[in-house]
């Protein structure tokens, strides 16, 4: 029943068996090109100061007069390590063979114009670092022992994704303890590695669904079981160089039929005289919040967003719902998502809107604009979830044009990103489906949306001094400011017309380089960022 290399398609909300294999995948989330990176050569990029060429004013927002334009916008793809669905390719690979691929997958961001990756670091009670809360994950090392593979994942992956100038949003499953058999451990204690902490609190697992799809969960209702989970996770967040923590869709399992999730015992302890349905809600919300302030305490840079169930409530069941007639997350898995962007608990959100415009019962063009609605007037970013995966199904989604007029929407509804699930449907490039949204919408490279509520540190301007070709890039020698915040990544315009457009970005320490120079001369500036996407001021104007 259980396919290991294609998640579930969750388009019929009111089957049972379509609510099945999304909890049996552990997944709530799904743009190719083959491509071959230019060598990299040592940064011209560097703290030293120069003299500030006399050829054009420097100005704020300007490069010789003309307006900078970048689009501003979020685009990514959730790479899916549960099951190996996306990444390891399979368990057991050597630590170059890791490396290589997922080397090779931010090749593929790269090259789509993506500028941020959401990686599955936490699928089910365990984890792909040294961690002091979980056992390694089987994913990564083959086996159930719990064994050190002798290397640091997620050091590599957040330093190559910076190197590519990709924020790292470090994806969390909270709750989940395990994942069914018979690739899992399913809810057999043991089958448990060596050390899983269910092992020594027994009292915070509970088994759900029962039968042989059953796996281990930690008690949502148990607040010492909350408390370490959100210590298992926070403990990433401090030792690694993370740019947003990141969850989907999975706090409460959704509903098996005939089946209640089994916390009796925790909601006797600790109901407090709500019903069942409100004390549950009440404990997702309370790990959210917690998670929101113990992250911003920690390091305040650092994002919190979560990508939920498309469907809040219809609106058949409560005036501000959505028109749709599918699942709602605020009955079924207990997630009132309204309410954490109300409360202002999270930095953005990513609805998963997988469903096709015009179908019945979760038509995208009328989910989108209730979003866009609910974000309105908050500090929460609306970010949305694209269903890559679904590209080739009958019906709309034969249609490779499909996703593109999502796209369509979302730009001009004023949405300030796109996530795609997954990584290996955006290289697969089914119907040429990725390369039609990416002519048509990741043509040029994008700077990331600015969070207001975020620290702020725009550096000076720097400078441009040199260029030369090289094949076919026109690289350019780059200075920093003399003074001022250190930039964490810089982007170069190009003037034509009236403008200046932007036409590549880079972490700091990379190239700069124009890599699809027009002929003939051309006017450039040269301006840098913070890690949270603020913009300094552009350099002065260089012609090459």
């Amino acid at each position: 029943m259980l396919h290991r290399r294609r998640p579930p398609v969750r388009l019929t909300l009111a089957l049972v068996s379509v609510l099945f294999a999304v909890a049996v995948l552990g997944l709530g989330l799904l743009r190719a090109a083959i491509y071959s990176p230019a060598a990299v050569e040592d940064s011209r990029w560097s703290a030293a100061p120069i003299a500030v060429p006399t050829d054009g004013p420097v100005v704020a927002g300007k490069c010789g007069g003309v307006p900078l334009e970048a689009t501003r916008q979020i685009r990514g793809f959730w790479l899916t390590t549960v099951m190996n669905i996306d990444f390891p390719s399979r368990p057991g690979l050597s630590e170059a063979q890791v490396k290589a691929e997922y080397d090779g997958w931010l090749d593929v961001a790269v090259a789509q114009h993506h500028n941020a990756i959401f990686v599955h670091v936490r699928p089910s009670g365990d984890a792909f670092w040294p961690s002091d809360y979980a056992p390694w994950s089987e994913w990564l090392t083959g086996k159930r022992d719990g064994k050190s593979p002798g290397w640091d994942p997620l050091a590599y992956m957040v330093q190559q994704a910076h190197a590519r100038n990709l924020e790292f949003h470090a994806w969390f499953n909270p709750y989940r303890g395990t994942q069914p058999g018979p690739d899992g451990p399913g809810a057999d204690f043991a089958k448990l590695a060596p050390g899983h902490p269910l092992l020594a609190h027994r009292d915070w697992a509970i088994a759900y669904p029962k039968g042989r799809t059953g796996r281990l969960y930690f008690d949502p209702g148990n607040p010492a079981a909350r408390k370490f989970v959100e210590d298992a996770m926070l403990e990433a967040v401090g030792k690694y160089d993370i740019d947003g923590v990141h969850f989907d869709d999975f706090f409460y399992p959704y509903p098996e039929a005939g089946q209640d999730f089994p916390d009796g015992a925790s909601y006797a302890k600790w109901g407090k005289g709500k019903s069942r349905a409100d004390w549950r809600r009440a404990n997702v919300d309370t790990l959210v919040r917690e998670m929101n302030t113990r992250i911003k305490q920690l390091k305040p840079w650092v994002k919190f967003g979560i990508s939920p169930f498309g469907i809040w409530r219809n609106k058949t069941t409560d005036p501000a719902g959505s028109d749709s007639k599918g699942l709602e997350a605020y009955d079924a898995i207990y997630a009132d998502t309204r309410k954490w962007v109300r409360e202002g608990w999270l930095d953005y959100i990513v609805p998963q809107l997988y469903w096709n415009i015009g179908f019945a019962k979760a038509d995208y063009a009328k989910l989108l604009p209730w979003w866009v609605n609910l974000v309105k007037g908050s500090k929460v970013q609306l970010w949305i979830g694209q269903a890559d995966y679904r590209v080739g199904e009958k019906g709309a989604w034969s249609n490779p044009a499909e996703l593109g007029r999502h796209l369509a929407l979302d730009e001009k509804a004023g949405v300030q990103g796109e996530v795609h699930f997954s990584a290996k449907s955006v290289r697969t490039n089914r119907l040429g489906s990725v390369k039609r949204y990416f002519d048509d919408h990741y043509a040029a490279p994008a700077l990331v949306p600015v969070m207001k509520q975020l620290p702020a540190a725009p550096p000076g301007a720097p400078a441009l001094t040199g260029a030369h070709r090289s094949g076919s890039l026109l690289k350019l020698d780059a200075r920093a400011a003399e003074a001022g915040p250190e930039a964490a990544s810089w982007a170069l315009y190009r003037v034509s017309g009236g403008s200046a457009s932007l036409v590549a970005t880079g972490h700091t320490g990379a190239q700069v380089a124009d890599p699809a120079p027009a002929a003939g001369r051309a006017t450039y500036c040269l301006t840098g960022l913070d890690r949270s996407g603020n913009e300094g001021p552009a350099s002065a104007p260089f012609s090459a």
